[in-house]
Parts: structure tokens; sequence; C-alpha cells
């Protein structure tokens, strides 16, 4: 299960999206406003969220942020 580091400018905002993977998401640094199938959680360095599969989500960066995401299974399209 490869692991995806994303960085977010204050205010970056991600598509709400979904997708058949399994989503782990660690905050490494800052904080984000996430939409899980319509209920928002904010979350801060150190906390973890799971976005189970086929779950409509997104994101927004509310101050420079880092975070990491991990799929399963492996989510090809990151890796080209």
């Amino acid at each position: 299960m490869p692991a995806v580091k994303q960085e977010g400018a204050a205010i970056a905002q991600g598509y709400i999206h979904s997708h058949p993977h399994l989503q782990t998401t660690y905050i490494v640094k800052g904080s984000f406003e996430f939409t899980i199938d319509g209920v928002k959680t904010v979350v801060k360095a150190g906390d973890s969220l799971l976005m189970p599969s086929n779950s409509v989500h997104g994101t927004a960066a509310l101050e420079d942020s880092v975070l990491v995401d991990v799929f399963n299974p492996k989510k090809d399209d990151f890796l080209k």
C-alpha cells in the first residue's frame, strides 16, 4: 500500500469525489476540514481518519498543512 504525501496551503481545497479504495489519512502538520458522506470534521496534526470505500469525500486545508494518504488497494493513477 503506497503512501502519498500531500501539502496544502491555507484554504487549499480538494474536490468532492469517491473511489473504490479504502483511504486512511494521517495529518502530519496543520489542520484540515474533511467532509465524508456529508459529515464535516476538523482534524489537526497527529490525527488520522478513515474514508470507507466509495464514500463521498473531500477536504480543505485550514492553514499550511501536510497529510499522508494510504490507499488499499493501491491507487495506480497516483503512481504514474
